[in-house]
């Protein structure tokens, strides 16, 4: 199971470095490891600590649930079963990445407000 979490894990740091238009050397200088570690890392070679899984999803932003989400062998006890289906998170989050700063903060705006409203029935 840990060698096929290391690929899985390497492809969706893969994507999501991708999906930011960052270089692996960027993201290294981020968490203070070389690009080559970041490579290693991409390719499954290498699992990664929880402390830098930690820092890859917050240079990244991503919430580290991000990593595990599509994962065969994974289930987030957190979320009940109908709603975890529903949720996609890495549409969610390339689809957040990709809008304009004044188009996040109305989203932003939106949920903030929402989650004021008590929930009824």
């Amino acid at each position: 199971m840990e060698e096929n979490f290391n690929i899985h894990l390497g492809k969706k740091l893969r994507m999501r470095r991708l999906s930011l238009g960052l270089t692996q050397t960027k993201v290294a200088q981020a968490i203070n490891v070389t690009f080559q570690q970041i490579q290693k890392y991409e390719k499954g070679t290498n699992g990664v600590s929880s402390n830098r899984l930690m820092q890859l999803s917050q240079f990244l932003k991503v919430p580290i649930i991000y990593f595990f989400e599509d994962y065969r062998e994974f289930k987030d006890v957190s979320l009940s079963d109908d709603i975890h289906g529903d949720l996609n998170y890495s549409f969610l989050s390339r689809t957040f990445s990709s809008l304009s700063k004044s188009q996040k903060d109305k989203i932003l705006q939106i949920l903030s407000n929402t989650s004021k409203f008590e929930k009824v029935g």
